[in-house]
């Protein structure tokens, strides 16, 4: 079964909120709420993966020294079996705006069960809860 190795990152506000992106129409799993990332490309590190998803999503700048591991998830789906480390940054510069036609949410960790999410991102949330 082929591995996919996908960055994500729960980017944390002043009010300990984390920032969920909804999938957008036309996109596998559309409408379901997910960590900000994506895949990370031949030769690129998992952080590395991360910044440049950053950039090119959400329009904003961070670090590897501001990208904490947290956790990760492995899930596998039908036709793949899906690791994503789980980063959690505090510190980037700029306002995340959603630049690829998705919606973007602020949400507290105790309220994150009330966005519907992929099946691999389900199981981050009580480590986030609990972190947070």
């Amino acid at each position: 079964m082929k591995i996919v190795l996908v960055s994500a990152v729960a980017l944390i506000d002043r009010d300990n909120r984390v920032l969920l992106a909804q999938r957008p129409a036309g996109k596998q799993m559309a409408g379901l709420w997910e960590f900000p990332g994506g895949k990370v490309e031949p030769g690129e590190t998992p952080e590395h993966a991360l910044i440049r998803e950053l950039q090119e999503e959400l329009g904003i700048d961070t670090w590897a020294s501001c990208l904490a591991p947290l956790t990760f998830a492995s899930h596998g789906y039908d036709d793949f079996h899906l690791l994503m480390p789980l980063f959690a940054c505090r510190k980037w510069d700029g306002i995340p705006r959603a630049r690829e036609g998705q919606t973007l949410a602020w949400a507290h960790a105790r309220d994150l069960r009330n966005y519907p999410m992929p099946p691999a991102d389900i199981p981050l949330i009580p480590i986030l809860r609990d972190w947070l």
